[in-house]
């Protein structure tokens, strides 16, 4: 019996929407040569992730075993498949990593970004040109989506062929981008397929899909009724979009003006590799502000509500000196990713207040989904025919669907959630072993785990407040004065009526005084006993257990 094995891996992405990051592996149990498929982000929220700036995925299994790392192969260029590139690179041993043109322009700006060689990406073109890494063979399959050469990706094994479709829609007119190709998706899997491993994310949606080509209409006719200025968000690197919006503007007798570092780059970076050859000429934020507002279009970032994109920006007052006046329309031209709904909301509010017109989506009028919805993921099953079917890209809720829709037409199938090894091998998926994996946060410039305490400390000060104790102990080992406190983030007055600082102080230099010699030498415990005591009083005073810090100064 043959000892190798064929792996499939999440370490992000499945049980979630975001942060995707899969590995495939094949040889011995343990000494599999991988394969990694996307370095993705997820974003964090103010209440969970204060401070947070990025969120990645754990890739501790991964770093362990670098040395096993053939490649990593981008699909496309979203941030929750590419955003963690630069981040993660050197963790996973400096490895080779393939992308297809457009997807290797955006990967070698955030390369450079982290201080990496733009040369250590490769770029690859479409199947069937393919990549030999150790005992894969990699291939970038065009899928139409919602960025410019999404790809899935075909995989031949020593165990048969594996099909990665990536994030996909069926569109025969995406605008921009390569239509979907039934052909070549059904000769695929004509010698046979043993796993589609697939995306779920709107395996809840029962309409099939729209095209991109069927709401530029809709999108001019909305900014020829506007009075005053119009202002529309969507991603960034929705290019199909960006051009929608931007043609629209133009039918609609108005100048284009682009506000947001990201909206800026993705232009140009699909301009630049010649995926986008008509987007309309825009103005610049200074030119715009000689502009009629009746004759001025803002392109702009954030669209899900991010506090420092130009929509919130503008949301608060002002952005690159342009303000929103009563009369103007505000589009989102996209779907809320669950979880953000309070940031956009806060943003549609504000504009409310100012007397801006706030437009959304309004079922499907101004925006369609990039993914496959339940018909076309049935299509995709039928065109490759699979032996079995892992569903990936979603939540539990998504995945365990996937598979019952899957088992209706007679598919195979398993829900394989993050750190869930399934082995691909025999004739049906199986569980080979579970994986300890998590989060990874970037906070500043530095990488912590989701669990080292740095946040939960963070929040924990947040919600309860924060008191600082100051002792100093002379060279006798006897308190020198009375001890000091400082208050953040409480109510300075309790419910006696005086200052709660007064209060500590008075408390715990009572126990100094009667501290008995053991427990005035010993660091630990003394500020075990000084915590306590301030944990007690602001229990007492103001109904809150506080976080406390205690500084023991000993006089030589």
């Amino acid at each position: 019996m043959t000892t190798e094995r064929l792996v499939y891996l999440p370490l992000g992405g499945a049980g979630e929407i975001g942060m995707n990051c899969y590995v495939y592996g094949y040889g011995p149990a343990g000494k599999e040569r991988l394969i990694v498929v996307d370095l993705g982000v997820t974003f964090p929220d103010m209440d969970g992730t204060p401070g947070v700036d990025l969120i990645l995925p754990d890739v501790t299994w991964l770093e362990e075993r670098k040395d096993q790392i053939e490649a990593v192969f981008i699909t496309h260029a979203h941030e929750d498949h590419i955003g963690a590139v630069g981040h993660l690179f050197a963790r996973l041993g400096t490895p080779k990593i393939y992308a297809r043109t457009f997807t290797a322009n955006i990967a070698r700006r955030k390369m450079e970004d982290a201080g990496y060689d733009r040369e250590d990406v490769t770029t690859v073109g479409a199947f069937p040109e393919t990549v030999q890494a150790g005992p894969f063979k990699v291939g970038f399959v065009p899928i139409s989506h919602s960025i410019p050469e999404s790809s899935g990706l075909v995989i031949d094994t020593p165990k048969g062929r594996l099909l990665h479709t990536g994030d996909f829609k069926i569109d025969e007119t995406p605008l921009v981008g390569e239509a979907f190709d039934r052909e070549l998706w059904s000769g695929l899997g004509k010698d046979g397929v043993k796993a589609l491993i697939c995306d779920s994310t709107n395996v809840f949606s029962p309409d099939a899909g729209r095209s991109e080509a069927t709401i530029g209409g809709n999108i001019t006719e909305l900014m020829k009724d506007a009075r005053g200025m119009v202002v529309a968000t969507t991603f960034a690197s929705n290019i199909a979009r960006l051009r929608t919006l931007a043609k629209a503007a133009n039918a609609a007798g108005r100048s284009v003006c682009l506000l947001g570092r990201s909206m800026r780059r993705m232009v140009e970076a699909a301009t630049e590799v010649g995926i986008l050859t008509d987007f309309p000429t825009t103005v610049s934020p200074e030119d715009a502000l000689d502009i009629p507002r009746e004759n001025l279009f803002l392109l702009v970032t954030g669209s899900q509500g991010e506090r420092r994109a130009a929509s919130a920006q503008l949301a608060n007052g002002k952005f690159m000196g342009i303000t929103m006046k009563e009369g103007d329309l505000f589009l989102f031209s996209s779907k809320t990713i669950p979880g953000n709904e309070r940031g956009v909301i806060r943003i549609m509010n504000a504009f409310s207040e100012m007397g801006v017109d706030v437009v959304e989506d309004r079922n499907g009028q101004y925006h369609v989904s990039g993914h496959a919805n339940r018909p076309d993921l049935q299509e995709m099953h039928s065109l490759t025919k699979p032996q079995f079917l892992v569903p990936m890209h979603g939540e539990h809720r998504h995945l365990r669907e996937h598979v019952k829709l899957g088992g209706e037409s007679g598919l195979d199938g398993i829900v394989a959630v993050n750190g869930m090894m399934v082995d691909l091998s025999g004739n049906t998926p199986k569980v080979a072993e579970y994986i300890e994996t998590g989060r990874t946060y970037l906070d500043g410039s530095v990488q912590i785990g989701a669990m080292d305490g740095i946040v939960r400390d963070r929040i924990r000060m947040a919600l309860n407040g924060h008191v600082i104790v100051t002792v100093i102990i002379d060279e006798e080992g006897e308190p020198l004065g009375d001890p000091w406190c400082e208050v953040k983030g409480i109510a300075e007055v309790g419910q006696s009526n005086a200052p709660l600082v007064d209060i500590l102080e008075n408390d715990l230099g009572q126990f100094l005084m009667r501290a008995k010699d053991k427990t005035l030498r010993d660091d630990d415990r003394l500020e075990q006993e000084l915590r306590k005591i301030a944990r007690q009083v602001t229990q007492y005073e103001i109904g809150k257990k506080v976080e406390v810090t205690c500084v023991i100064s000993r006089l030589a």
